[in-house]
């Protein structure tokens, strides 16, 4: 930022007066005797604060501050009063002024008022930077496709992004970048200074998941010491993702189906509405419809929240983008970690664009991440890839009467029951689309096994 502080003041000797204070604090400074005189001071130069007295002919500190806020708004603005006008002072900090001051003024609280002005206006503009910077890491520019399905769905996801009443429902499979596309929609809609909240309805059990959307006040369960604050309060003005609607319980269904209609919720145990414009984003790998047809889903609450569907396709049906893709992310693990990574080898290639990725782009991340990792520099070759035993997975298949079958193949050293239990984990997890919870159900076991048995392998 600038050095240099514009002051205006129709008096000469009070001009004279600020610029030797300035000028003793290291600031440069630029003179003007009236309004007029100053906006065409500011045409010409950069300015890191302006001061301006409150009375003056033809155009008062107000107005100006009004035309400044305009025409620069990010450039601090410092109002000098007399003690008679101070109701004015304040009515120019309601307009936009940074702070006022009286005069006869002292000159170290003026030097204060000065600093904390500059310094305030610098954190709003790195502030501003960050979260622009941010965007740009979040935005549809990080979404990496020539796929025309693909690039119908971000169309389609940009339309939306400036209508935040409109109800969005994202479907793909688990890793296709469902919670991308929505934080891409979010950061497109002007709503940066606000959150965006994600949460997973199937990752919470339903006996705490209304506690964490609504929020709770105190006593209204054993447990409950103080009144804590849900998802849609912390995403008012902003963006709230139910990720995994699908696997909402019935009973939530029809409060969320309330939310969606009147825009108002209540605390768990309150009687309070609460008002809500948060925007809301639906996501499932399910078929609703189909959840819909057995029982599972409101069809009420389908329709509500399906009324902008987008569509996201698996990546074993973009294979176009897969080189794209590794590319991408050799480029983003190579300044992440820092190591030179010259490429990917034909061989590597290869197996990449001929592998099933069951597991979508955050497979295909992974596992370049992992290679990234472990090689020493050179081109990235299939044995950094570690593809040749997830390969064999694509032997677990589904028939008709949707049974399941395995077909495990291992050599003596590998055979075990630890390497059994990894192939019927993995098959449940395929059947499921990689859904941890899904696959949990299915084998009639506690969820979190898949998280124990991850870190035991690790």
């Amino acid at each position: 930022m600038d050095n240099s502080v514009l002051i205006i003041d129709d008096s000469q000797s009070a001009l004279f007066m600020l610029e030797s204070h300035l000028s003793r604090w290291g600031y440069n400074t630029l003179k003007a005797s009236s309004a007029k005189d100053a906006l065409e001071i500011l045409k010409k130069n950069s300015i890191c604060l302006i001061i301006s007295d409150q009375v003056m002919p033809e155009m008062d500190g107000i107005e100006l501050l009004n035309v400044v806020k305009k025409l620069y708004e990010d450039i601090p603005f410092i109002i000098l009063t007399g003690h008679g006008s101070i109701d004015k002072a304040v009515v120019s900090m309601k307009k936009g002024a940074d702070d006022y001051i009286t005069k006869p003024y002292d000159s170290n609280e003026l030097l204060a008022v000065i600093r904390r002005a500059i310094n305030y206006r610098r954190m709003i503009l790195e502030n501003k930077e960050l979260r622009e910077y941010q965007g740009k890491r979040q935005g549809f520019q990080n979404i990496i496709t020539h796929s025309p399905l693909m690039l119908k769905a971000i169309n389609l996801a940009k339309k939306v992004a400036k209508s935040p009443e409109t109800s969005v429902a994202v479907y793909g499979e688990s890793g296709t970048g469902k919670e991308l596309i929505a934080r891409a929609i979010h950061n497109a809609s002007g709503c940066l200074v606000n959150r965006f909240i994600a949460v997973n309805c199937a990752g919470i059990p339903s006996t705490l998941l209304e506690s964490e959307l609504f929020g709770h006040v105190k006593g209204a369960f054993t447990g409950a010491d103080k009144d804590r604050t849900g998802k849609f309060g912390l995403a008012q003005n902003g963006t709230l993702l139910l990720d995994e609607i699908g696997d909402m319980h019935a009973d939530l269904q029809a409060k969320l189906l309330r939310v969606l209609q009147e825009r108002t919720y209540e605390m768990l145990g309150s009687d309070k509405s609460i008002k809500t414009n948060a925007r809301i984003i639906t996501a499932t790998h399910q078929n609703l419809e189909d959840l819909v047809n057995q029982g599972k889903f409101r069809k009420d609450l389908f329709h509500r929240t399906n009324s902008y569907p987008i569509n996201l396709i698996p990546l074993r049906d973009r294979k176009e983008d897969i080189h794209l893709l590794v590319h991408y992310f050799i480029t983003m693990f190579r300044h992440e970690i820092g190591k030179p990574i010259p490429g990917v080898s034909q061989a590597a290639m290869e197996e990449l664009e001929n592998y099933h990725w069951p597991g979508n782009v955050r497979e295909l991340k992974n596992c370049i991440e992992r290679a990234a990792i472990i090689n020493n520099g050179e081109l990235i070759r299939p044995e950094h890839l570690n593809l040749s035993n997830v390969q064999q997975n694509q032997n677990i298949v589904s028939n008709n009467n949707d049974n399941i079958s395995i077909n495990i193949d291992l050599n003596d050293n590998d055979f075990s029951l630890n390497s059994v239990m990894d192939y019927i984990m993995e098959a449940a997890l395929k059947k499921c689309n990689n859904n941890k919870a899904g696959a949990a159900r299915l084998l009639k076991v506690d969820r979190k096994i898949f998280y124990r048995r991850k870190q035991t392998r690790e």
